[in-house]
């Protein structure tokens, strides 16, 4: 029997001994990290990270808030060659393995051993969604023996399929995005399914460095790891040398996308934002909320477009207010910059260029200005003597100098300067400029220093519509139409008559419109308030001194009813008591208020006299698709009123009447038993005679600019205070009221000729005009008790029997004058026949 050598015996048993304490090792290491290993079954049931979303009512998104971009996609949606081109980037034995690669754990361990540093290597799939979704980013030993037990724990929990589902929506991919649906949106704005291989291949090499080699930040290194993919797969027999030859070629096509924003409504995203945080707090952003909003996303680019107009063409109308600038922004000199030389040699300019790569900073500088909605940023590239070539979005356009006439400087409010001779009067090359689009080609353009809002609500329950808080949220966060105190002026005023109609008063009462002086105490000195025009018409119609604003009969009015019957009225109507003057100044709307409390008034004028409050979340969804929360709005019902205590009940009255006229989706037919009914606050035949002054506002006095429209049921009130500091014009239909204002953030005045009839209402018609397209025309309907009578227009007595200048006009049946007019003799012996009552 052949002895063994000692040396061999002794390789034996210490390599034994090596494999027994590696194993030793090895089930110390388990047994101790065991215990702390997470429950691998919680990863069929976890929630990933996705943003808040905000959309309108009819599904359009409007934005997005969260660091996180995430959309979460399946298996089975997953495109196969994505899916390919992931194993062949990151672990092409993925199917085979049970969820840790020994050759690479090996060869990671032979590079340790090698260079004494601990380097990433060795990990599979399922290492890494140990990692994304338990582990810390730390490179140590404990924390990658930990990655190696989950990975074999979680290879036993779920199947290959839901290993890839998992890693496919966590890992982290460059530029906010987690997941592939969301890398494909930012880097090519379209969802993984439409990526074509060379972007699929793009996006499956990025796990290794998001951030630095991804196609925006570093575009070469991109192209090298995407090659470096698409090897791999042509290794791997996974596409044919055909397939790898045309995508290795293919161009970088990645640019950067932000949220894709089907409807620009960020004053409305914000509201929403803050009210969310309000209710969940910073999970807000991170649960993956959805949040439907009453938004018409329609009527909402409509009111974005009309505000933007309006004070685009206030702005243009007060002169140009940027100099000519003494040093370019960006240098054009051909010394400096030798790929411009064939551009600016070139005679005929009429062509188009292919720019050079360089110029590529250009298109970055100008995408970095914020969204100022109708006005786009443009860099000057020269001048001449009938126009210049301006740079955007990659390529050169031309200005005519027919764009640049407008821009008169801008001297003070009132007053401009000389209209420019030639183009380099107010450009030169390297500028940067704004340009305005319209019908007649690209004009010149400046960011407006005037602001303003606009709002439209649903007068039926509140809902708002539109709402635009400001020109840009880009250029100044500030909601104007719901964080702005501003006196509404004379759009004021049909809450004062209002008042006066329910405490006696007629649209033919007569008020003496002359000079008044008041030593009021509350109102700290003498006050001798005057109309606008500085005249005095004498005794007028209470129809008549609405329809042309007269200040001086609604001072009296108010004092004829007193100023604390007044606000008791008026607050029903959806006011803040605590906003509303007990004094006369309230006759003339000096008690500021938000563009949104002011509609809010207008919605019970519109109506028919019932009280709702603006809501702007209609529903709320988790992630999942459960409701979390519907709005419950009170909700006009005038059936109601006529059916309270009968059958049917007020609640079925109110569910048919919504299903007709608002359209009721499932959802609220579902819960419209709940919804609570809107109260009365305004007497029909009160209210149907305010609607009737209220029409005349617009077909003979300050709002006539609404006749453009061709509607007979709009009806609206203009508005404007002291030194032309404000502009409103507050206005509806049966079906939606709109209230626009506009003026500078800190009050000053807007121009002497700027008035609420020629800078607000042409906003409000802009709008309106949109709004209403294809809404059938609605009467506003005459109640019982209201009667229409021939009445003289200078008394506003009955006329008398034949009187050839007679008109007619509405009276509650108990408010007919009981005596007709006496005409004046022929020898004109002065007798009025005004009754002495009825002159205040």
């Amino acid at each position: 029997m052949t002895k063994s050598h000692p040396i061999l015996q002794l390789f034996f048993w210490l390599v034994m001994s090596i494999f027994a304490g590696a194993g030793i090792l090895t089930m110390a290491i388990y047994l101790y990290l065991s215990p702390t290993l997470p429950d691998t079954e919680e990863l069929k049931d976890i929630e990933l990270q996705t943003p808040l979303r905000v959309y309108a009512s009819d599904g359009k998104l409007i934005s997005e808030f969260g660091e996180k971009r995430r959309t979460p996609l399946t298996y089975a949606d997953t495109p196969p060659e994505f899916i390919n081109a992931l194993l062949a980037s990151e672990d092409d034995g993925f199917f085979e393995h049970f969820g840790i690669d020994l050759k690479g754990l090996a060869r990671a361990a032979i590079e340790l051993i090698r260079t004494g540093k601990k380097k990433s290597g060795g990990s599979t799939i399922t290492m890494q969604v140990a990692k994304n979704y338990y582990l810390s980013a730390e490179k140590t030993f404990a924390r990658k023996f930990t990655e190696i037990l989950l990975a074999l724990k979680i290879e036993q929990s779920l199947s290959k399929q839901e290993i890839l589902e998992l890693y496919i929506n966590k890992i982290y991919l460059g530029k906010r995005a987690y997941g592939i649906e969301a890398a494909a949106q930012v880097y090519y704005g379209k969802s993984i399914k439409e990526l074509n291989l060379a972007q699929l291949a793009m996006i499956a090499g990025l796990p290794q460095a998001p951030s630095a080699a991804n196609p925006i930040n570093n575009p070469r290194r991109a192209v090298d790891r995407r090659n470096y993919v698409l090897a791999r797969m042509l290794t791997l027999n996974m596409i044919t040398q055909d397939e790898f030859d045309l995508a290795a070629r293919a161009p970088v096509t990645a640019r950067y996308h932000g949220a894709i924003s089907e409807v620009q409504a960020p004053y409305i995203a914000e509201m929403v934002r803050r009210d969310m945080v309000e209710r969940y707090g910073e999970d807000a952003y991170t649960a993956g909320y959805n949040v439907y909003t009453t938004i018409d996303s329609s009527r909402q680019i409509a009111a974005n477009n009309a505000l933007q107009a309006g004070l685009l063409k206030y702005d243009r109308d007060h002169g140009y207010r940027q100099p000519k600038p003494v040093a370019p922004l960006i240098t054009l000199d051909v010394a400096e910059n030798p790929e411009l030389e064939p551009w600016l040699s070139k005679a005929d300019k009429g062509q188009d260029i292919d720019w050079p790569q360089t110029l590529e900073q250009w298109d970055n500088l100008l995408r970095d200005q914020e969204d100022m909605g109708l006005i786009t940023p443009a860099i000057v590239l020269a001048v001449e003597r009938s126009g210049a070539w301006i740079y955007q979005n990659h390529k050169e356009r031309w200005l005519p100098f027919s764009g640049m006439l407008w821009a008169k400087p801008y001297i003070n409010v009132d007053v401009v300067g000389a209209e420019p001779t030639q183009p380099s009067d107010l450009l030169i090359t390297g500028q940067r400029i704004w340009i305005e689009e319209t019908t007649n080609g690209p004009v010149l353009a400046q960011i407006p220093e005037v602001e303003g809002s606009l709002v439209s609500l649903r007068p039926k329950d509140g809902a708002i519509l539109a709402l635009v808080g400001g020109f840009s949220s880009g250029s100044n966060k500030f909601n104007r139409a719901i964080q702005a105190d501003r006196q509404p002026g004379s759009a004021f005023k049909p809450f004062i008559y209002s008042a006066a109609l329910a405490n006696g008063f007629t649209p033919a009462s007569i008020i003496n419109d002359a000079p008044v002086v008041f030593e009021d105490a509350s109102l700290e000195n003498t006050w001798r308030p005057q109309n606008n025009s500085g005249k005095f018409y004498g005794p007028t119609r209470l129809r008549e001194a609405l329809y042309k604003s007269q200040n001086l009969v609604s001072i009296r009015i108010l004092k004829q009813i007193g100023p604390s019957k007044a606000v008791n009225y008026i607050e029903p109507f959806g006011f803040p008591r605590s906003k509303l003057n007990a004094d006369l100044s309230l006759a003339l709307g000096a008690s500021a208020l938000t563009p949104l409390e002011l509609a809010t008034g207008y919605c019970v004028l519109a109506n028919g006299g019932f009280a709702v409050d603006p809501y702007l979340i209609r529903r709320i969804e988790d992630n999942n698709g459960n409701v979390l929360f519907t709005a419950n709005p009170r909700t006009v019902c005038p059936e109601c009123e006529k059916h309270a205590g009968n059958e049917p009940t007020a609640h079925e009255l109110l569910e048919q009447q919504l299903e007709q006229q608002l359209g009721l989706d499932s959802e609220r037919q579902a819960s419209a038993e709940a919804l609570p009914v809107a109260p009365r606050v305004m007497d029909k035949r009160t209210h149907f005679l305010m609607i009737s002054m209220l029409k005349d506002v617009v077909r003979l006095g300050t709002g006539k600019r609404a006749l453009a429209l061709n509607r007979e049921d709009l009806a609206g009130k203009t508005g404007t205070t002291n030194d032309q500091k404000d502009a409103w014009f507050s206005g509806f239909s049966p079906e939606l009221v709109t209230t626009v204002w506009i003026g500078f953030d800190q009050p000053n005045t807007l121009g002497r000729w700027a008035f609420g009839s020629n800078t607000a209402l042409p906003v409000w018609v802009d709008y309106m005009g949109s709004a209403l397209n294809g809404v059938p025309e609605q009467p506003f309907e005459q109640p019982e008790g209201v009667v229409s009578v021939r009445i003289d227009p200078e008394t506003g007595l009955l006329a008398a029997p034949g009187q050839s200048n007679a008109i007619f006009e509405y009276f509650r049946e108990e408010d007919v004058p009981s005596q007709p007019v006496k005409i004046p003799p022929a020898n004109g012996s002065g007798d009025t026949g005004l009754v002495p009552e009825q002159l205040f």
